[in-house]
């Protein structure tokens, strides 16, 4: 996609940076107070190709130690010497740590997590930011902040409050104004109770004043719209801030925030356009976990495990704007906590960044510059370790910097390529973070996987990877931008899976676009309630299943891995790997032509994957959460072709290829060894080596060593009408239709 598009960028006050920026966290109020190391460590970042840092979003009580007491100046050098080295500097708003005095003088500011349970004061992000005392008093600190420093000829940039969204408030005022926005969406009482089906447990409302606080609520419809309402005010909160900031900020200074994308209160594609850049922190398991093949659990909810997991990271940071974003945090060394040390092998930190940048950052930017000897985080270790000795970690970090430096400005209007689109929905989130449809695996504990949602879609995203594709997410509301036809040219393979909370009109741009040719794949739980988190009384998957030709009306949850085969006559090359892993769907044909099937003796009663022409297109329905295996044949088939083959054909399962676009009609090739073993590609493209400046021809074998990368270049040529590969069956295959 351009990025440029007028229907997919609206704030678009600030264009990205013409160069990949190269920066870290860097907070010298940190250091002992012996330690006066601000030009040394500025030295040293500059020895190591950083050009960017970010600073000022932690410290409110720096910024004002004592009620109207302010201390601007403490920044001045900092930000002078920055300057002098030609470093820019990103200024954050200190709102998320709110200081001891603040904290003392108006308790009423603490965010309960439950009604009338404050969350106690220790950490950050304990405050309920829609309170007016809490308003009051950080619009003055942003205020005074922004009066002294946007004028600065280092700053570049704003970083409003840092990972917002943490908490539900369940504050009196959130819970009033959450009453009156029913009442505004919904009109009376009568309505409500209709909509959300209060007759049942007996729970008709005669009033407003009678609706139950939300920690006791069972309603799946009273959560979402709980859910959504939590998003719309972390949203209110960080538009508020843009709005201040734009009051002071230069022309070319851009404004952003720091997401933390697995936030429940959060919705990344809305909050998203009041922003003029996307900007998210991406934690990622490092060592085995980026090992090709290798499927070690995740390591908690906020960072990822494998290869895929990083990249979908990425892609999602890309979608919440449909254009490239800053990563403002990620990993340097051990991340987490004490018991959590698992540093990067060598080459790991330079695939991560390579990974980012070949998927749309315009920024790489690690937390932190040195690890701290105190906090919560002593043991999150930053480019320098606790010595403050540069040692592996720096030199590393220099590498890239070099290699950057090197590209300069090759990369801008740099644009991902994407072979297969995958619907994104935070609706169907939230919905399934509390009705989840997977039982927690593994654990035994007969609760609900609230990662449901996540472990769908992530299915689906690992089969691209597996396959050797490249996808883009796209957010529901982009999708209607675009319009079903526009959709099917330029993704000409979409993916609608975990798509749980939908409206009619969904389902329409759903047909629409298969029906303009383009192959619809479903997944399990599509279509199967409505924008109220209501299951809709009708055959699932509602809406689609005649341009399906299957329908269902039984589904279970698999307590075990159950292998899938194909049937006579599949285009779908199935081995031992492809199974069905904790749900299936009872599909029944009608019409479909079944591709596989469960070895099963219930479950093989049913097909596991169908599929239908349409119109001028193809709808496909797996009626299972599929292993990675299982994914990738459907990818393959669905997409014989990927842009990646352009630059090398058949490859090792340890490599992978990411590419984009240029204005010029150039295309940047980045080629990863995600292994110990070495790896030889044969190029069926002349290259240019960016970071080496050696040229390869086609024919000739490139070597990738132990957890290698290499960023290629091909000489220009013509832009292509449609970066996307045109989706041609295979023989004997209808998948193109």
């Amino acid at each position: 996609m351009d990025p440029n598009d007028p229907d997919l960028n609206d704030a678009g006050h600030a264009d990205p940076p013409r160069h990949v920026l190269f920066g870290v966290a860097y907070y010298p109020e940190y250091h002992r107070p012996e330690q006066d190391r601000l030009h040394e460590d500025l030295d040293l970042m500059v020895a190591a190709g950083i050009n960017v840092i970010r600073v000022g979003e932690s410290v409110w009580s720096t910024w004002e130690p004592r009620d109207g007491e302010l201390d601007l100046e403490w920044l001045a050098p900092v930000l002078d010497a920055a300057g002098d080295r030609g470093i820019d500097v990103i200024l954050g708003t200190p709102t998320y740590a709110v200081p001891p005095w603040l904290q003392t003088a108006y308790p009423e500011i603490a965010a309960e997590q439950r009604t009338g349970e404050p969350i106690p004061w220790g950490a950050r992000q304990e405050v309920d930011y829609s309170h007016p005392a809490f308003r009051f008093h950080a619009e003055r600190v942003i205020r005074a902040i922004l009066a002294r420093y946007a004028s600065h000829p280092a700053v570049i940039g704003y970083q409003v409050d840092n990972e917002p969204g943490l908490e539900l408030i369940h504050n009196h005022g959130t819970f009033t104004r959450f009453v009156r926005r029913l009442r505004q969406q919904y009109g009376d009482v009568e309505t409500l109770n209709r909509e959300w089906g209060l007759t049942y447990w007996s729970h008709r409302l005669d009033g407003w004043d009678e609706l139950w606080r939300p920690d006791g609520n069972t309603f799946p419809q009273y959560d979402l719209a709980w859910r959504r309402y939590q998003a719309d005010v972390t949203e209110e909160f960080i538009a508020w801030q843009a709005d201040i900031v734009g009051e002071y900020r230069r022309p070319g200074q851009f404004v952003t925030t720091c997401l933390q994308y697995p936030r429940r209160a959060l919705d990344d594609e809305r909050l998203g356009r009041h922003l003029d850049v996307a900007a998210g922190n991406p934690y990622y398991g490092m060592q085995d976990h980026l090992e090709a093949g290798t499927e070690l659990a995740q390591p908690n909810y906020w960072n990822t495990t494998g290869v895929a997991g990083l990249l979908r990271q990425a892609d999602r940071m890309y979608s919440s704007r449909q254009a490239r974003y800053l990563v403002t945090e990620t990993n340097a060394q051990a991340i987490d906590a004490s018991h959590a040390n698992h540093p990067p092998y060598p080459g790991q930190l330079r695939q991560a960044a390579y990974a980012f940048i070949s998927r749309g950052a315009a920024m790489i930017e690690y937390w932190h510059w040195h690890t701290l000897p105190y906090g919560a985080e002593t043991y999150w270790g930053g480019v320098l370790p606790h010595s403050l000795r540069p040692g592996r970690v720096y030199a590393e970090i220099a590498q890239i910097g070099t290699e950057l430096a090197h590209l300069g400005t090759t990369l801008e209007g740099y644009v991902p390529d994407a072979d297969v689109a995958i619907l994104w929905s935070n609706p169907s989130r939230f919905a399934m973070q509390f009705m989840p449809p997977l039982a927690s695996s593994g654990k035994g504990d007969g609760q609900g996987d609230d990662e449901s949602y996540e472990q769908i879609v992530d299915a689906f995203y690992r089969g691209v990877t597996g396959a050797g594709r490249q996808a883009r997410i796209l957010h529901v509301p982009q999708a209607h931008d675009l319009g079903a036809a526009e959709l099917a040219r330029r993704f000409p393979v979409l993916v609608a899976a975990g798509l749980y909370v939908t409206a009619d009109d969904d389902l329409t741009l759903l047909r629409e676009y298969a029906a303009a040719g383009g192959h619809l794949i479903l997944g399990p739980r599509t279509a199967y309630a409505d924008e109220e988190a209501r299951a809709r009384v009708a055959v699932a998957p509602d809406g689609l299943h005649a341009a399906a030709g299957a329908w269902y009306e039984e589904f279970s949850n698999l307590d075990a891995d159950v292998q899938v085969v194909a049937t006579d006559g599949s285009p779908l090359v199935l081995d031992s790997d492809a199974t069905a892993q904790r749900w299936a769907d009872g599909l029944i044909p009608d019409g479909a032509q079944a591709l596989a099937t469960y070895k099963h003796p219930r479950f093989g009663d049913f097909p596991a994957v169908v599929t239908h022409p349409y119109d001028g297109g193809r709808v496909t329905t797996v009626g299972t959460v599929p292993s990675r295996a299982l994914a990738a044949a459907v990818v393959r088939w669905a997409a014989p072709r990927g842009v990646g083959d352009l630059l090398a054909g058949d490859h090792g399962p340890a490599v992978t290829v990411s590419s984009g676009t240029l204005p010029d009609g150039r295309r940047a090739w980045f080629v990863f060894n995600w292994g110990w073993g070495e790896q030889n590609l044969v190029l069926a493209a002349d290259v240019r080596d960016a970071a080496a400046d050696t040229t390869h021809a086609a024919g000739s074998h490139l070597a990738l060593g132990p957890w290698g990368c290499r960023t290629l270049i091909t000489p220009e040529h013509p832009a292509p009408e449609n970066t996307a590969p045109e989706n041609t069956a295979p023989e004997n295959s209808e998948a193109g239709r």
